[in-house]
């Protein structure tokens, strides 16, 4: 009898759902991942919208983008982003909100964010420098494969498969990658070639002697000039080993310094570290020489000032970055301080053998494991991708306030004025080649001269496929960071005292942290990864 009054109920409550759903009652409450919302919204007496390809948009939702750079404060990003919100309100009834992580203290920031369980929407990524293999493992993205096709099928759709190959962790495509866009971000230090020249310096710099060189001539001849503003965070370490080794940057992070790298081109697939080699101990005493005479802040390790307006303002001669940067700010210095010549020392010149061209995933976009609204999320990346008005929004602005057209190049409006009218939004999570709009902003020269030096000694990157899975070291990978964080700022700064001791310290703490269990780990996976490509 008992056992049929609980079925009796059971029925009932069954029936009583059934005919609430018939009567169009439900809301979408369907916020999974791969859910179904077509059908979502009731009866067409409500006020419900559908895309053209039949995805219910009735109820309106915020979707949250988190990119890397310092928040605009002159208002120009809010009012670009008030027109792109028209747009999306429109189309997809939801509207898009910046979520900044700032430069400062960026890697910890960005981690932090990641970690929290926060609804993030969409995170820009990078394989190489943002630590997405390692925040993919701890859960951070959501898995796209059967997303995707519904949702973002514009972008679906122009991506070959060998490139979503390459987006994939265990097996699952967790990122989109920004594959279709021209690029070349390998760094190198940019000097004004006026004051080169008054050095006696008529040749292209093409190592860090001649850095040293220069730096030496702006102290002892510009006392109204640091040689190198440098700011804390400053980061030379790569591309020193860049320029005196012909090893290779792996995709596996280690926090401040990278500690692990490949052999060379030809041995892609034998793990080793420069840490552990006579090149550390040359680079952290050339730190020190610099240091020592001067070339940056004494208190260079807490220095927060912006070099890079230093170098624009005649008061710093030298700046680092990579090779897009460079090709805007020399239109800018040629502005700013007229005669300046800029010019580009890329850390592969020193000699020519160590290259590898741009990962298609050093940018990207993934989306966020706990997002509230991922099939939104993603028809919205779907048109900043795809919708050319939206995409000049966000990477260039208005037309006639940031920029009007003129001979087919962008160009700056009469009367711009950049503390006023500066915009940018630091997308770098689905730039397209087709979409792009030449800029009287970069160096006309770029192609002819750093564009041809690279591709006469570039070679295919090899790593896009290659996932570190951390798990059986993740304590000691971290402990390895720690130490990178907590020592390596100083031996960058040359502020950590006797190089030699400094450098046996660095040593001794990357073996008591385990260095030598992820080292065995990371070639076991190359080995698997040799095996894999059939190599």
């Amino acid at each position: 009898m008992i056992r049929w009054k609980q079925t009796s109920i059971w029925v009932m409550v069954s029936l009583l759902v059934l005919l609430l759903a018939s009567c169009g009652g439900g809301s979408n409450g369907n916020n999974g991942a791969s859910g179904d919302t077509s059908n979502n919204g009731g009866n067409k007496s409500n006020a419900s919208q559908e895309t053209d390809s039949g995805v219910d948009t009735s109820k309106f939702v915020k979707i949250s983008y988190l990119v890397l750079g310092d928040k605009p404060k002159n208002g120009q990003f809010e009012k670009v982003l008030t027109e792109v919100n028209k747009i999306m309100k429109e189309k997809i009834n939801a509207e898009l909100e910046w979520k900044w992580i700032e430069w400062a203290d960026w890697q910890t920031k960005y981690n932090l964010a990641l970690a929290s369980g926060e609804p993030i929407d969409l995170i820009t990524i990078g394989t190489d420098w943002l630590d997405t293999w390692g925040n993919a493992q701890r859960g951070a993205f959501m898995n796209l494969d059967e997303l995707l096709p519904k949702y973002a099928p514009e972008t679906w759709n122009s991506i070959p498969k060998e490139d979503w190959d390459e987006s994939k962790y265990n097996g699952k495509i967790v990122l989109i990658p920004e594959n279709d866009y021209t690029q070349w971000v390998n760094h190198g230090f940019f000097y004004r070639g006026d004051w080169a020249k008054e050095a006696g310096m008529t040749e292209p710099i093409k190592d860090w002697e001649g850095i040293e060189k220069y730096l030496r001539y702006i102290k002892d001849n510009k006392p109204d000039v640091i040689p190198w503003d440098a700011a804390s965070g400053a980061q030379t370490w790569g591309g020193f080993v860049q320029s005196y080794t012909d090893e290779l940057e792996l995709p596996i992070s280690t926090g401040f310094m990278p500690v692990f790298t490949a052999k060379s081109f030809e041995e892609k697939f034998t793990a080793t570290s420069p840490v552990f080699e006579d090149v550390f101990l040359k680079y952290a005493t050339m730190m020190k020489s610099w240091a020592d005479q001067g070339f940056w802040r004494e208190d260079a390790l807490n220095n927060k000032n912006n070099n890079r307006d230093a170098l624009k303002a005649g008061l710093s001669g030298l700046d680092q970055h990579h090779t897009q940067t460079f090709s805007g700010l020399r239109v800018e210095m040629d502005k700013a301080q007229p005669g300046s010549e800029l010019q580009m020392f890329p850390f592969s010149r020193t000699r020519g053998t160590n290259l590898m061209e741009l990962s298609i995933t050093h940018g990207g976009t993934s989306l966020g494991a706990h997002s509230k609204n991922p099939e939104r999320a993603l028809m919205a990346y779907d048109l900043i991708r795809n919708n050319e008005e939206i995409y000049h929004l966000i990477n260039y602005g208005l037309e006639g306030v940031q920029y009007v057209i003129k001979d087919g190049k962008r160009a700056r409006p009469e009367g711009y004025d950049d503390a006023r009218d500066n915009f940018y939004a630091d997308f770098w999570g689905g730039r397209v080649d087709k979409f792009e709009i030449p800029s009287e902003t970069t160096w006309d020269q770029i192609e002819e001269t750093l564009y041809a030096e690279y591709d006469k000694i570039k070679k295919p990157y090899v790593y896009g496929q290659f996932v570190f899975d951390k798990t059986p070291v993740e304590a000691e990978l971290t402990a390895v960071s720690q130490v990178t964080g907590e020592l390596g700022p100083a031996i960058v700064m040359g502020k950590a005292g006797d190089p030699a001791q400094a450098v046996e310290e660095f040593r001794s703490k990357l073996k008591q942290a385990g260095y030598d269990k992820v080292l065995a780990e990371l070639q076991k996976q190359l080995d698997a990864y040799k095996a894999q490509l059939g190599e």
